[in-house]
């Protein structure tokens, strides 16, 4: 993914999480708030909770592969933070896709409004 589509500087970060709106599911959490770059942006964590180094860079990986998978599905312009929980690791991929679907529909992110 291209540094220009992600979020890496903690003030960005504290942006979305303070003055965005947020989703909560079993396996992430995803915040999003408006952008003006006419582009999507991503950012990812995973807390030292999740487990060792090894668990949380899966994690990592894996909210990264959805995210890229569903992009065309997003609106342009948004600031979107994919929040890794303990069950990210081990769901299926297809429940990973339907959680990150459906809170994007819940945050009206989707294209065509969801």
């Amino acid at each position: 993914m291209k540094r220009a589509w992600t979020l890496k500087e903690n003030y960005e970060f504290r942006r979305v999480y303070q003055r965005g709106s947020s989703a909560v599911n079993g396996s992430m959490v995803v915040y999003c708030r408006k952008n003006r770059l006419g582009r999507t942006r991503l950012g990812i964590t995973a807390s030292t909770k999740i487990g060792n180094a090894v668990t949380r860079n899966r994690a990592r990986r894996r909210l990264r592969e959805v995210f890229r998978l569903n992009r065309d599905k997003l609106q342009k312009g948004w600031d979107v933070i994919l929040v890794a929980r303990g069950r990210t690791v081990t769901a299926s991929w297809k429940e990973l896709n339907d959680v990150f679907l459906r809170s994007c529909r819940k945050l009206n992110i989707l294209e065509g409004g969801g």
